[in-house]
């Protein structure tokens, strides 16, 4: 069964204030934030749906998609846990 939000992803999108926070957390330098995040989704290693949004995991960076409008909220990359 096909997950619903790889399903819908030509309806995933963002505001400005989305891709302001997504270029600063990630340290992107790309013109299109949203096919970017497009991208990384569609080549995702786990997409969950936790209440109202879905969390996509994928090349140590979660990228968090609020599940009705399919709008794309932020993206960060995964804290690494430090062995000591």
């Amino acid at each position: 069964m096909e997950n619903e939000l790889l399903s819908n992803i030509n309806l995933i999108h963002t505001t400005e204030m989305g891709i302001d926070r997504i270029k600063k957390n990630l340290g992107l330098d790309t013109q299109d934030v949203v096919l970017w995040c497009k991208e990384k989704i569609a080549d995702s290693t786990e997409i969950i749906r936790k209440g109202k949004n879905y969390y996509v995991y994928t090349d140590n960076i979660i990228i968090t998609v609020n599940a009705h409008s399919f709008t794309i909220i932020t993206a960060h990359k995964e804290k690494q846990i430090k062995n000591n």
